[in-house]
């Protein structure tokens, strides 16, 4: 559970059915991963496009979103890259 200075309660609350032995480390990263894919889809909607298509073909479909991926991955690695040019500390 995640219970924040403060605070009267936890916040979050997650089961797992991982081995007893799993490192805490490891366990604050597989909860916490859902919060990188929300954003990831969330850019990939609004800044990217994904939403945008307004196209008839599956082919046409296939393209489109082919070119948000693409253009996904190309954020992601300049952001690993270079993460002063992202904005980040």
């Amino acid at each position: 559970m995640q219970w924040p200075p403060g605070r009267d309660e936890p916040t979050d609350y997650w089961l797992s059915d991982l081995p007893a032995d799993t490192p805490l480390t490891e366990l604050v990263r597989l909860a916490k991963s859902r919060w990188r894919i929300e954003h990831d889809y969330r850019e990939l909607k609004t800044a990217l496009g994904l939403d945008h298509f307004e196209g008839r073909s599956w082919i046409g479909w296939h393209r489109h979103v082919t070119l948000a991926a693409t253009a996904q991955l190309f954020l992601t690695q300049l952001r690993l890259a270079d993460p002063k040019a992202a904005g980040q500390t």
